[in-house]
């Protein structure tokens, strides 16, 4: 196998990391087996040298600064690259759920319901794991902001699934803009 590129060993930044770790919960919030599927991927996809139990990957995801419990410790390039390949698997299973929240073709009615249902199971995980006192949650969480922002997040798993996603989610990631 090539050796990778040295982009692909940059760290991600703060940022990077908080959107990471809300399109993780995103899945979670669009699977209600989402947890449970991602230790699964994380076995299947042989990441148990870095994430050896639930207990190892849920730290890593605590590296999240908006997070109620954040840990300091930085997260390796390696571990982030698997988090990043673990949602990109998410999403391509995900997919259909993603094209139907993004559909125009559907009913705004139903594409309506099919949104409050999304951000409200989104909500509930926001208040649960999440510290509300940090801006980017409030941002999240408010009636103005936080529905583009879950649009935002939907969208990014949207374009991250299939051929190509870990590079794009990747550079979006590394972006600070983003």
């Amino acid at each position: 196998m090539a050796e990778a590129p040295a982009s692909v060993q940059t760290p991600l930044s703060r940022r990077g990391i908080e959107r990471l770790d809300l399109m993780l919960l995103c899945a979670e919030a669009l699977d209600l087996n989402g947890g449970e599927a991602m230790v699964w991927l994380s076995e299947e996809m042989g990441f148990t040298d870095l994430f050896p139990n639930r207990v190892e990957l849920w730290k890593r995801r605590c590296s999240n600064p908006l997070r109620r419990n954040t840990r300091r410790a930085s997260l390796k390039p390696e571990e982030t690259d698997a988090l990043i390949r673990i949602l990109t698997a998410l999403s391509e299973r995900l997919y259909p759920m993603l094209r139907t929240l993004l559909s125009s073709a559907e009913p705004p009615d139903l594409n309506a319901q099919r949104w409050e249902l999304f951000r409200s199971r989104l909500r509930e995980l926001v208040l649960e794991r999440l510290n509300p006192r940090r801006g980017g949650v409030q941002r999240l969480l408010d009636p103005e902001q936080g529905p583009a922002l879950s649009r935002e997040l939907v969208q990014a798993m949207a374009l991250c699934a299939g051929e190509g996603g870990f590079e794009r989610l990747r550079a979006s990631l590394l972006d600070a803009a983003v």
